[in-house]
This record gives C-alpha cells, sequence and structure tokens, in this order.
C-alpha cells in the first residue's frame, strides 16, 4: 500500500510539473510571436517585454524570460524617437539581462544582449561614447564567439555594426560582409536548443548583405 501511494504522488507530480512547463511555454511562444510583430510597432516592444517580466516572476528559475525582456527593451532604445530616454532603456535591458546571466552564467546568447545594450548607450553620442561603449560592446561580441562557436549571432552583430561604421573608422561594406557571410553560413546549420531559445537575425543578415552587394 505504501508503495502504490508513493507511485501515485509521484505520478500526480509528474502531471503537475508537466502541465506548469507546458503553460510556460505557450506562454512564452505568444509573447514570441507578439515580440516579432513589435517591429512594425516598436512601442509594442515595451509592452511585450512587462509580459515577459510577468512570465520570470512566475518562473524565478528561468532565464529566458528576462533574456526577452532585455532583448525588447535594448531594442525599443534603438528604435524609439526619443534619444535623450534611450540610456534608460539600455539600463532597463541590462537590469534585465544582469537576472537572465545569474541563471545562466557564460552564455552567449546574454553576452550578445550586454553587446547590444553597449551599443545602445554608444549610439547615443557615438564621438563622446565610442572609447567606453565601443569596447564594452565587443568584448561582449568576442565572448558569445567564444562560448559557442556555432552562434551565429555575435558574427550578426559584428558586421552590422562594421556596416553602419565610417570607412575612415574601419568600417563600410568590405569589412562588414566576411562578417556578415560567416554568420548567414552559421544560420543554415544553427539549431536552437528548444522551440523557444533564440533563434533571431537571420533575415536582418540576408537584408544587410543585399544592400553591401
Amino acid at each position: 500500500m505504501k508503495k502504490l501511494f508513493l507511485s501515485t504522488v509521484l505520478f500526480l507530480s509528474t502531471i503537475v510539473v508537466f502541465a506548469q512547463s507546458e503553460k510556460f511555454t505557450d506562454a512564452m511562444k505568444k509573447n514570441l510571436a507578439a515580440m516579432d510583430s513589435s517591429f512594425k510597432n516598436p512601442a509594442n516592444l515595451l509592452i511585450v517585454s512587462n509580459n515577459f517580466e510577468r512570465i520570470a516572476a512566475a518562473e524565478k528559475n528561468q532565464w529566458l524570460p528576462y533574456y526577452y525582456a532585455a532583448f525588447c527593451q535594448v531594442n525599443y532604445g534603438f528604435l524609439g524617437q526619443d534619444k535623450s530616454k534611450t540610456d534608460g532603456y539600455a539600463d532597463k535591458a541590462t537590469l534585465l539581462i544582469s537576472k537572465a546571466d545569474s541563471l545562466s552564467p557564460n552564455n552567449s546568447e546574454i553576452s550578445c544582449i550586454k553587446s547590444m545594450i553597449a551599443s545602445c548607450h554608444m549610439m547615443v553620442d557615438p564621438m563622446q561614447r565610442w572609447q567606453e561603449y565601443g569596447q564594452e560592446s565587443s568584448s561582449n561580441m568576442d565572448a558569445a564567439m567564444q562560448q559557442d562557436h556555432n552562434n551565429p549571432r555575435p558574427y550578426f552583430l559584428k558586421g552590422q555594426g562594421l556596416k553602419y561604421t565610417p570607412e575612415q573608422f574601419g568600417g563600410g561594406c568590405a569589412t562588414a560582409k566576411p562578417q556578415l557571410q560567416t554568420a548567414l553560413d552559421k544560420y543554415a546549420t544553427f539549431k536552437p536548443a528548444s522551440e523557444i531559445s533564440p533563434n533571431w537575425g537571420k533575415e536582418r543578415v540576408e537584408t544587410l548583405i543585399k544592400e553591401c552587394n
């Protein structure tokens, strides 16, 4: 009887855990779809970021909700029209990605977001901020490459940054295209860890390569 009782408890516990996992995945997929469409109306990125934060508050051991919340914030920092507020969005992204980092250290995807945040700060005043934030962005990109050699996103970010850097400072399409091509080659074989794992950037890389051609 005792063995039967323990088996029943274990079975019911497994069902509960599975249901919770399915609920988490469904919530993430719903907001990932909303995030993708938000780039057509960037203000919605902040709404989606808040949604991911709420998921993170409920799923305290999951790094992905914090990651995507930070991703939304930093992208809004890039796309927002009021540049006097850009630092605030980048700072918010830093708080969120730091929580993701505490749950998943030495993560290539997280290092990519850190690189994006530094670039976002730099964008406010590139000439004055290059020395500080340019180095920070590059070091996080390099870390992302080292942490996962198969991840295409750090090569995408590096190529994109070079494309928009003036030629007199070592940028332009000539230096950007090799990095973008490497990214595209890696996208061809990249397999995300799950259906809700990071898998963004390929279409943007293809667009940048076309622009350079």
